[in-house]
């Protein structure tokens, strides 16, 4: 009975709207009052699932992604990928792509991907003759690359939940990050030739250089966060305050779009998007220790396996499952409540638990494209000022891609695997 009302209340308040944070919170509520239990569990359940060391650099990386977009991180990034396919049919496209693909290795988080590149580029594609739902599609889409190149948010989430090495999921999500740009880029130019989009004026080698130059200093952030976690000297968490202070002096010295003035706002907001991030954090993880006591997890486990035990099969039935949970609930919250309870049944098959990292986190970034709920589609028809159903229907040969990456990445480990292997070695 006690079940029936946390589920009850929890999809009533998601789908009227409400917030995840307090959808997860009040449901929690309604189950511990019916069972009797006192709500001292709550703040108790809430600390337990914040009190991770590792979450500590998720606000660092919020910070060190709002200073290099304030900085003017987004149009030199734009410039540079702009400079390089410009010249190819569809060639804004193809630069909207690269946009996200450099700026995710910076933001680490699709939303901000997909506000700070699309408010560059949708209004400027759709001045260059592009349809508004196209450009609007193409950032969406695009902006799922964030949190697969590293660093990335949802990725320090798996690594505090199961114990993962955090600096082996972002090596592992280098190689399915550059295949779901590729995968786009392509279907951009086969759109683009089909509709008869513009090209741009081919940039001569020295305009190249020139904007390669201004981008330089990002690319080089996301260079030093892998190669100071990965070579050792310093975690996660120090790499996030490193990636601040580089972030802060070439915004203000070099990119010049940071002054002292703007500071304290990047700070509060900054602080803002944290304490809103942590408190879905500690909810999530009272509604997942819920889900535990009620051995729903293992209800989970035992039905999935109850259908079948070959491994192929399983892969598919836990895609399946976090493809459908990621098309309503928030990428983190999904990851608290499913993540553990799915990666024993893939392990218990024998899935490398880095993988299957890696296609958790893919699947619940191509919900965030997925209508009806997908909270990308939203804010890129915001951007754009057009109708949900518009970017809806022009993001599926995207979301058709992103799928057909997803493939690959499933059943051949080694796209995931081959990278953090051969830096890092074979996990023991």
């Amino acid at each position: 009975m006690e079940v029936l009302m946390l589920f009850a209340v929890f999809f009533v308040l998601l789908f009227a709207g409400i917030p995840i944070a307090f959808a997860l919170g009040i449901s929690s509520a309604a189950y511990l009052l019916t069972a009797g239990i006192p709500l001292t569990i709550v703040p108790q359940r809430m600390f337990a699932g914040m009190d991770s060391f590792v979450l500590l650099c998720i606000p660092g990386f919020i910070l060190a992604g709002n200073l290099m977009n304030v900085g003017n991180i987004t149009e030199h990034i734009v410039r540079f990928s702009n400079a390089v396919v410009g010249h190819i049919r569809g060639g804004l496209g193809l630069a909207n792509v690269g946009g996200s693909m450099i700026f995710g290795g910076i933001s680490g988080t699709a939303v901000a991907d997909a506000a700070s590149v699309g408010s560059v580029m949708i209004p400027g594609m759709a001045k260059a003759g592009y349809d508004k739902p196209f450009a609007a599609a193409v950032t969406a889409a695009s902006s799922t690359i964030g949190p697969i190149i590293p660093p990335s948010v949802p990725m320090i989430i798996v690594g505090s939940l199961s114990g993962i090495s955090v600096g082996r999921m972002f090596m592992a999500g280098v190689v399915p990050g550059i295949l779901l740009a590729l995968g786009m880029m392509i279907t951009v130019y086969v759109l683009a030739v089909k509709r008869g989009y513009p090209k741009e004026k081919r940039a001569t080698l020295k305009e190249i250089l020139v904007e390669g130059k201004s981008a330089f200093w990002a690319l080089l952030m996301t260079f030093i966060i892998l190669y100071g976690i990965i070579g050792g000297f310093f975690t996660p968490t120090e790499a996030s305050i490193v990636a601040c202070l580089y972030a802060m002096v070439v915004g203000m010295f070099v990119y010049k779009g940071l002054n002292w003035r703007n500071l304290p706002k990047l700070f509060v907001d900054a602080a803002l998007t944290s304490a809103a991030l942590m408190m879905l954090v500690g909810l999530a993880n009272l509604f997942g220790w819920i889900l535990t006591s009620e051995r729903i997890p293992q209800m989970i486990a035992d039905g999935i396996l109850g259908i079948s035990e070959n491994p192929l099969m399983v892969i598919l039935i836990l895609n399946l499952i976090l493809l459908f949970v990621g098309t309503f609930m928030e990428t983190i919250a999904a990851l608290i409540i499913l993540f553990p309870a799915l990666l024993g049944v893939a392990t218990g098959v024998g899935v490398d638990p880095v993988h299957f990292g890696i296609m958790a986190v893919l699947n619940l970034m191509i919900g965030l494209t997925t209508p009806p709920v997908g909270i990308c589609l939203f804010v890129v028809s915001g951007i754009g000022e057009i109708r949900m159903s518009q970017v809806a229907r022009a993001i599926i040969p995207f979301l058709l891609c992103n799928l057909a990456v997803l493939g690959l990445v499933m059943y051949i480990p080694a796209i995931s695997l081959w990278l953090p292997n051969l830096v890092m070695g074979p996990a023991g």
